[in-house]
């Protein structure tokens, strides 16, 4: 069967490719190996945050005293808590079947294989392969959990996100390599639920992307929660002979033993390339990486890459952002090329970590001169009323023109608050626009005001 738009991959950026492109006429299918919605909705962003909703009421629950309230015993079966996450996966995974009917795309389940020719060979469970072609291919196969050499994954003791989630029963100590978004969203959850957790990080910080201050302020608050973290420090080997797992860890100390019940490797992802029929066809690839133009064409013409294959950052709105500005592009439309500095990033720990744009590091070494303006959530009405009080607000700009280059937040809600940030810098909006945009009151976006204040020496509450 030919199509004009054949895409491989139903998570964030294929399937909103595929319904962008039956929005705009085009004859669309899209292939999927396992569930509709791919990792995301099923294995990652979804789930997880399920998770860390049931961690966080059963932490309001142990802590209902500081509320003024009265509580009992506090139990809960994890068996129970899994089956909520995954409850909240399937729907969200039902709600994508609907939309592919609704915008009338055709879903074909399978592993697919890219040939030359535009064309596209899916396998079925049974094993029977059909052929289909198309004028135009996205790939959108996305990513797996990445495994180092010295860290086998064994799905048992030795775990990847995906068996995190589904654990049949809760371990008593962890061990979670690595603590970017993943590493620290499974070490917040398992630590709430009782779990010992120890972070073992290679860089000096946590959240390492982060800025430095959020950085610090995020591996205070881990470990108020009781979280272990070595900083500075990796994983050389690993033993599973035993009951549990013991990790040779390597520190400027020396090398020291850690012990637990599970390691959870969390040190990245890796896209996944091989077997897709990439080299047959001629698509080339860079570390790991499909290589295309602005408007994610391979070197290949006809075929287009987005999300988890590309280079840029591996968040599912980045997915979806490329692949409609691909579908968009194929139209014909006038479409503007996507701006990566101005890419939110979120991490949904407790407290949440959320930001935008250049850290304070990075617009010094571009030679900026800053007024940089901090705000904590503890001068916060709301942040007081809500118990809650751990984190802050930064806020950067350039000190000539007051172009708004940063924004840092950790405290609970900044990943809902974030997104102010990002449409300012879309606008170019200056910190005097910011300054004199008032914010209701009592709510959390008044430190947003207050950050600003505070960096043109005009901040009232501190």
């Amino acid at each position: 069967m030919n199509y004009d738009i054949i895409v491989i991959g139903s998570g964030p950026g294929g399937y909103v490719a595929a319904i962008r492109a039956a929005q705009l006429g085009f004859k669309t299918a899209i292939i999927e190996r396992e569930e509709l919605g791919g990792i995301c909705l099923n294995w990652g962003c979804i789930p997880t945050k399920a998770l860390l909703k049931s961690a966080q009421v059963f932490h309001y629950i142990n802590h209902a005293e500081e509320f003024g309230l009265n509580k009992s015993e506090s139990t809960f079966e994890f068996s129970n808590v899994v089956k909520r996450s995954r409850g909240v996966a399937n729907k969200m995974s039902k709600g994508i079947e609907f939309l592919m009917k609704k915008n009338k795309i055709d879903v074909i389940f399978g592993t697919a294989k890219i040939a030359k020719g535009k064309k596209v060979n899916v396998t079925d469970k049974e094993g029977k392969t059909s052929e289909y072609s198309a004028t135009n291919i996205i790939l959108a196969q996305g990513a797996r959990s990445r495994e180092l050499p010295n860290i086998p994954q064994d799905g048992v003791k030795v775990i990847g996100y995906r068996k995190a989630m589904t654990l049949d029963k809760q371990p008593k100590s962890m061990i979670v390599v690595g603590s970017g978004a993943i590493g620290v969203e499974f070490a917040d959850f398992y630590n709430t639920m009782g779990t010992k957790v120890t972070i073992v990080e290679f860089m000096p910080n946590v959240v390492p992307v982060e800025d430095e201050d959020i950085s610090k302020q995020l591996e205070k608050s881990l470990k108020k929660s009781g979280i272990d973290i070595m900083l500075n420090a990796s994983v050389e080997s690993i033993d599973t002979s035993g009951e549990g797992v013991k990790a040779n860890v390597k520190t400027a100390k020396g090398n020291i033993t850690l012990e637990a019940d599970i390691l959870l490797s969390a040190v990245g992802i890796a896209s996944n390339l091989e077997g897709q029929g990439f080299e047959e066809v001629g698509i080339k690839t860079e570390k790991g990486k499909v290589l295309v133009n602005e408007w994610y064409e391979t070197s290949v013409p006809g075929y287009y890459a987005i999300g988890d294959l590309l280079p840029t950052q591996a968040l599912a709105h980045v997915a979806s952002a490329e692949g409609i500005t691909c579908i968009e592009k194929i139209k014909g439309l006038h479409v503007e090329t996507i701006d990566y500095g101005n890419i939110p990033g979120c991490t949904y720990c407790h407290p949440e970590v959320a930001s935008v744009g250049m850290t304070e590091k990075q617009a010094r070494e571009k030679g900026y001169e800053l007024k940089i303006g901090k705000f904590p959530f503890s001068a916060n009405g709301k942040a007081t009323a809500n118990g809650d009080t751990d984190g802050f607000i930064k806020v950067i700009f350039d000190a000539k023109y007051g172009e708004f280059l940063g924004c840092h937040m950790i405290g609970t809600g900044v990943t809902e608050m974030i997104a102010e940030a990002v449409v300012a810098r879309k606008l170019e909006t200056t910190g005097h626009a910011l300054l004199k945009a008032i914010h209701p009151h009592p709510t959390l976006s008044e430190a947003m005001t207050e950050a600003v204040a505070a960096a043109y020496g005009e901040v009232i509450h501190i």
